[in-house]
């Protein structure tokens, strides 16, 4: 019963920043320079024909009510329509979520892979070379943007060696260089967080008495260390898994995949405001849904949490 009221509570709490970020889009979006029936008509289109288009589009409308428009249609489960194709937004968004949903499990799945291992490595390792190692290596993944491991893959694997395809087809082969460009920053954070509760918890007196009984070394480290230590990297992975899903969409335009990123960079050159609003509200409810899990998933690993 405390774990329901926990998250309905939690649920509540997620409504107004839900709301505001419906806001401050809608507001960023229609304060920005240009004009989306201008660019749908060209340069040769009368005003007349102009004010015809934005009467049928609602543009003609008052902020404030075409506002209110949109959050009548988002309590309806509806996104609109976009301005080019008519066709409705949630649709469009669905057709291509799977590239990017898909994009982004795998590199968390190498990122938790890569991460957790190097720092389990590094807080167990008896050679503080090994350490020094995992560590440089880690804040060097953390230094390097995105964008520009991007490039500098494609380079080198696409157009100079050319082992990879970087024409934005959907196999898997074509999965592996956006997914390392995802997965090594977020690999880097899991490093370093995994090492420092690695850390903290070996020191602990129950590991201590587990040595004490004849143990294995690997069976302490396994059973007792790692598996207490992984309940602040749950966490971790929970924020860092919001981040590649925003990151995912810079790295899909990168690498011409048919996902969200193209998706959303084509919405904002013709200024299709349903379609922008569409993408950063669903994203924005994909980062909310995974906020709430971690936080049970945090409070059912956690004894001593309590729900508040």
């Amino acid at each position: 019963m405390g774990l329901t009221i926990y998250i309905i509570r939690r649920l509540l709490l997620l409504i107004p920043i839900w709301l505001g970020v419906t806001l401050f889009t809608f507001a960023i979006i229609h304060l920005t320079p240009g004009d989306p029936v201008a660019l749908m008509l060209g340069t040769h289109a009368t005003p007349e024909r102009a004010d015809e288009i934005r009467e049928q589009l609602g543009l003609n409308a008052p902020l404030l009510t075409q506002y209110v428009h949109y959050l009548g249609n988002l309590v309806q489960g509806h996104l609109g329509y976009s301005f080019r194709g008519q066709t409705p937004v949630l649709d469009e968004i669905l057709i291509r979520w799977p590239s990017t949903l898909q994009l982004t499990l795998t590199a968390m799945g190498l990122a938790t892979l890569i991460g957790v291992s190097a720092g389990v490595i590094a807080a167990t390792a008896r050679n503080p070379w090994i350490d020094g190692l995992i560590m440089g290596s880690a804040l060097i993944g953390l230094s390097i943007p995105h964008f520009w491991l991007a490039i500098l893959l494609i380079l080198i694997f696409g157009v100079h060696l050319g082992w990879i395809s970087v024409t934005g087809a959907e196999g898997l082969t074509d999965l592996i260089l956006p997914s390392i460009c995802l997965a090594i920053p977020t690999a880097a954070v899991l490093v370093r967080v995994t090492r420092t509760s690695m850390l903290e918890v070996l020191s602990e007196d129950y590991i201590c008495t587990a040595r004490a009984k004849g143990l294995v070394e690997q069976m302490v480290i396994l059973r007792h260390g790692l598996r207490n230590a992984l309940i602040p990297v749950v966490t971790i992975m929970g924020l860092q898994f919001a981040g590649l899903l925003g990151g995912a969409v810079f790295i899909e335009a990168v690498f011409a995949r048919p996902g969200l990123g193209r998706f959303v960079i084509n919405a904002i050159a013709n200024r299709d405001y349903p379609q922008i609003q569409g993408v950063v509200l669903f994203l924005t409810t994909i980062f909310m849904a995974v906020s709430l899990v971690i936080d049970v998933l945090y409070v059912i690993l956690n004894p001593r949490i309590r729900y508040g």
